[in-house]
């Protein structure tokens, strides 16, 4: 299993960031509730996007390893649209977005942000990210980087980080999203052959 997770920041570059020591205080199983309060702790600690992806990474490692239910929580792809989506949490005064989801192997995604920070922890299957930045309307995007996520690593992203996902392999990916208050007017899918943005 990788020592690293990755972190995309705003311009869609992608950096290999070292995995932080879990607490060793950290109840087992650990429940729902408690990574929701504790997850709420931090934002309310920490106003910088950067600096709480950081202790959202640890948070959500810890709550992974001592939370073996979550496997028996996913939902397996939708035989038609080749992906399903299963939510964890909702509650309409909650702005953040907890969520499991499948995909099936060769799904790809279209070029697309986000329009709020997310962490993406890979459970099982392999996943391809392919990191983007549109040029001027009219040019190609040019493809900055890209990264293949084992189960057991992490990635976090910047609200304005770009990136597409490819299912690899012979099994579905599985994977645990967790998404903050989304800025619907600056989510967007992007047109590789001219940059154009539309809305997502």
């Amino acid at each position: 299993m990788s020592s690293n997770d990755w972190h995309v920041d705003n311009t869609s570059n992608c950096r290999s960031v070292a995995q932080r020591e879990t607490p060793e205080d950290t109840v087992s199983p650990y429940r729902l509730y408690r990574f929701l309060t504790q997850l709420d702790d931090i934002l309310l600690a920490q106003a910088s996007d950067e600096l709480r992806l950081v202790e959202i990474r640890t948070l959500v490692r810890s709550f992974l390893n001592e939370s073996p239910w979550m496997m028996m929580q996913c939902p397996q792809p939708d035989p038609k649209r080749g992906w399903a989506v299963s939510k964890l949490y909702d509650d309409t005064d909650y702005p953040l977005t907890v969520q499991l989801v499948s995909w099936n192997p060769g799904m790809l995604s279209s070029i697309h942000n986000h329009g709020a920070w997310g962490l993406v922890a890979i459970l099982d299957g392999e996943e391809r990210n392919r990191f983007w930045q549109p040029q001027t309307e009219g040019k190609s995007m040019v493809k900055t980087q890209e990264t293949i996520l084992q189960p057991g690593e992490i990635i976090t992203f910047m609200p304005d980080a770009i990136h597409q996902v490819e299912a690899l392999g012979e099994e579905p990916v599985l994977s645990f999203n967790l998404y903050g208050k989304t800025d619907y007017k600056a989510r967007f899918k992007y047109n590789v052959q001219t940059s154009e943005a539309s809305p997502f």
